[in-house]
């Protein structure tokens, strides 16, 4: 299936001004050339031609295109029938479908991108914020990826003088100075360490940020969702517990994604859907970055029946509009029936978000992916064993197994170790034409 020549439309489905078909592999050209009315393809200059006697095209030959391959894009009237009609002659010429992210595979396998580049194409395809953009453009071009080669390197390096002494285990000889190794763990340790910091970051922009909005019953936790969406979303009720399950809506704003959880309200209950709807008010705040926790302005101050330690926690008093003068005194007022204080709200949750969510200690790098956050972790428990090795006098032939356990998860984020399942997990979530 690797020289197969495959086709795709690579557009979104549906019908639009222009469509563009992809087609990749060893006979992509002769393919390409029997539909064209044109003898030749110049390399990566566009050619006015037709296709057929179907419709007029714009064909571009790229000799090594994005997949390593050779590769032709031929762009179309955005016609359905056009669309199915060109896929089809080529397909009947010898070409076959393309399966879901079976180009971007192609250019990981022919090594133009790692696997770390080759998720971030992904990302960006899926990219709907400012922050997300750059997120994904960051790690397409390669800075993260550098970034773990050269920890690699470092890891190759340590685990390649600890082998040599191996080699001459017989004449007691010590080629990997342990002063020297423990100092190196300590830099691996700290990038590493760094790395893993920056996911809570990294994977709320990719995501976006949680923000739990939760206080006990009818103090407007809907309502406010419903305001900062400016959409009927949540359903609304004066009976307490109208809320069971947690609803999740997604608004951007500052250019960063925020997921706001509407949640059941917080009081003593012996209705049981209701308590089942309050556990999961919990789980959602523990999962959250940032807390809305809500009061009724008009009523007494009540405590939050639930753990904030740790959380970026803003106290909203809802109501407002019930007040006939009202007086902020330091307090954030929000009136969801005339929108009164929800810009301070947005600026608020900016604020709290920069405060405690923004911080990045490992420079402009960061870890964004759920996957390589699980490697980084081996890696990280690996290099544990190795320092714990080392101060316990262990032999460096024990030693090498916990620095090869370290090397094997690292190259399992960038591509030097995989296996199908991983391949087809990664790849299988890519639109067809990508």
């Amino acid at each position: 299936m690797k020289h197969d020549t495959i086709v795709a439309i690579s557009t979104p489905r549906g019908v639009g001004g222009i469509a563009v078909a992809r087609l990749s592999g060893d006979d992509a050209l002769p393919v390409a050339l029997r539909h064209l009315s044109v003898s030749s393809l110049e390399s990566r200059r566009a050619t006015y031609c037709r296709f057929d006697e179907l419709d007029d095209v714009v064909a571009v030959y790229y000799p090594k295109g994005y997949t390593g391959e050779p590769t032709i894009e031929i762009s179309c009237h955005g016609s359905y029938y056009v669309q199915q009609a060109l896929l089809q002659s080529l397909i009947d010429d010898g070409a076959r479908m393309a399966e879901a992210g079976e180009f971007t595979q192609r250019a990981f396998l022919n090594g133009r991108l790692d696997l770390s580049q080759a998720e971030a194409v992904a990302d960006l395809i899926d990219s709907v914020t400012p922050a997300q953009h750059r997120l994904a453009v960051s790690q397409l071009r390669g800075g993260y990826a550098q970034k773990l080669k050269i920890l690699r390197q470092q890891l190759l390096d340590l685990t390649s003088l600890l082998e040599l002494e191996l080699d001459f285990s017989q004449e007691d000889v010590e080629f990997a100075d342990r002063t020297q190794l423990r100092q190196l763990l300590a830099i691996l340790d700290s990038q590493i360490t760094a790395l893993l910091d920056s996911f809570r970051l990294g994977n709320a922009l990719r995501r976006g940020v949680p923000v739990a909005i939760v206080g006990q019953p009818n103090v407007g936790k809907s309502s406010l969702l419903n305001a900062l969406l400016d959409d009927d979303r949540a359903i609304v009720s004066d009976i307490p517990g109208t809320t069971r399950d947690t609803i999740e809506e997604t608004l951007t704003f500052g250019g960063i994604s925020f997921r706001f959880i509407d949640t059941a309200g917080l009081r003593h209950s012996t209705d049981h859907v209701e308590h089942l709807g309050m556990e999961r008010s919990r789980k959602a705040v523990s999962q959250a970055d940032i807390v809305l926790y809500l009061n009724d302005v008009t009523k007494p101050w009540a405590e939050p029946e639930i753990d904030l330690e740790g959380k970026a926690v803003i106290m909203v008093y809802t109501k407002a509009d019930l007040l006939e003068n009202p007086d902020r005194d330091g307090r954030l007022l929000v009136s969801t029936k005339t929108g009164f204080g929800l810009n301070e709200l947005k600026k608020e949750i900016l604020n709290q978000f920069h405060a405690h969510v923004g911080n990045n200690s490992s420079g402009d790098i960061l870890l964004s992916n759920a996957r390589h956050y699980e490697a980084l972790k081996s890696v990280s428990r690996a290099l544990d064993a190795v320092e714990q090795g080392i101060e316990g006098g262990l032999p460096a032939d024990l030693v090498a197994v916990d620095l090869r356990d370290a090397l094997y998860h690292l190259g399992t984020i960038t591509g030097e170790v995989t296996s199908d399942d991983i391949l087809g997990n990664i790849f299988g979530r890519f639109c067809i034409g990508k």
